[in-house]
């Protein structure tokens, strides 16, 4: 029997709410510049085409109901941003998954911070380089439990916010979303398989902005248990 040559990594995983079951994470799909006025504040506008990047499935922190997470101030940087997002969590894979269809293949939603170190992405942004160093850092996506689709009510028209230390930073709607849910699996499941275990972080709102060791950062969308996280 073949063996691991080394012991090979825990699977990551995000609690149910309600439940002592975990959803397995495989793939973290990330949407940019999905609210127009946060694509207005970052230096676009319009309707630009949906595009993508991903984290890796270990820059997942999952944080449990009543519970606040701590994630480390990460190197490199000293603009570190929030950016609060719906996260839709996927329960049946597919290709080519058409918009009317994409509801079938959802499992539940969450609600997830999209940590981004700034000044390195914009300085990848200024070379025509890859953004992976600004977005996919250990401990970039912090996660709250999650919710099964039919307990999370009309997340397409949810209100969706954050505070830093109990100060209001961002707040919008769900249904603001350039793309909305169906169609960003759409266009994702055009350019890959997607399959049961992957997140998608849907965009964030406008207001982003930095925060520092020492933040307290609160965060939520109607119908779903709030986020919180400490940073350290």
């Amino acid at each position: 029997m073949s063996q691991y040559v080394i012991p090979p990594a825990a699977p990551t995983s995000v609690p149910v709410q309600g439940s002592d079951q975990l959803f397995p994470v495989r793939r973290v799909y990330c949407v940019g510049r999905n609210y127009e006025d946060h694509a207005k504040e970052m230096g676009f506008t319009g309707r630009e085409a949906p595009f993508f990047f991903m984290k890796p499935a270990d820059a997942v922190v999952p944080v449990a109901t009543g519970s606040t997470g701590q994630i480390a101030y990460p190197t490199l940087t000293s603009n570190l941003h929030h950016e609060i997002e719906l996260v839709v969590a996927i329960g049946k894979g597919g290709k080519n998954i058409a918009a009317a269809d994409a509801a079938a293949h959802i499992w539940g939603y969450g609600v997830g911070l999209d940590m981004t170190r700034r000044d390195l992405q914009n300085e990848m942004k200024k070379q025509g380089r890859p953004w992976e160093i600004g977005k996919a850092f250990e401990g970039s996506a912090p996660i709250a439990a999650l919710v099964p689709a039919a307990q999370a009510g009309d997340v397409n028209h949810a209100e969706i916010w954050l505070k830093v230390n109990g100060v209001e930073r961002q707040h919008s709607n769900v249904q603001k979303l350039i793309w909305n849910i169906a169609e960003t699996i759409e266009v994702i499941s055009q350019a890959w398989e997607l399959q049961a275990g992957d997140l998608i972080f849907t965009g964030t709102p406008e207001g982003v902005a930095a925060v520092v060791k020492g933040d307290v950062l609160e965060g939520g969308v109607t119908g779903l248990p709030s986020l919180k996280i400490e940073l350290v």
